[in-house]
């Protein structure tokens, strides 16, 4: 899990990120993705009902994908709020390694790496 100050502590911010960020489509997750005033980056992973009815099995999607998005931190310099949409349930039968590919993919087609 990531640190606390990475994540999204309302809904005024996913929503700011929804309305005036840009989407990428990967082939599993889609990456929204907006510059924030803020002096660090925030993340947060969209795993819908309609993916997984099963909470076990999002949360766990979600657990995963946040410990992708924790090995690429280091690697990330400038502000962004991410927001990381899963809409294949395929991701959570995938490894990890694929897991963290496809967040990689995502964030370097989107120049924040």
């Amino acid at each position: 899990m990531i640190a606390k100050k990475f994540r999204f502590h309302s809904r005024g911010g996913v929503r700011y990120t929804y309305q005036n960020g840009k989407t990428i489509r990967g082939s599993k997750i889609s990456l929204v993705f907006a510059d924030n005033t803020r002096n660090h980056q925030r993340y947060a992973v969209v795993v819908s009902k309609k993916i997984l009815k099963s909470a076990v099995g999002r949360n766990r999607i979600r657990r995963r994908m946040y410990e992708a998005i924790r090995a690429e931190l280091p690697k990330i310099q400038k502000p962004v709020d991410c927001i990381f949409i899963v809409y294949s349930k395929d991701i959570l039968d995938s490894d990890f390694k694929e897991i963290r590919t496809l967040v990689h993919n995502l964030l370097q087609e989107a120049n924040i790496l």
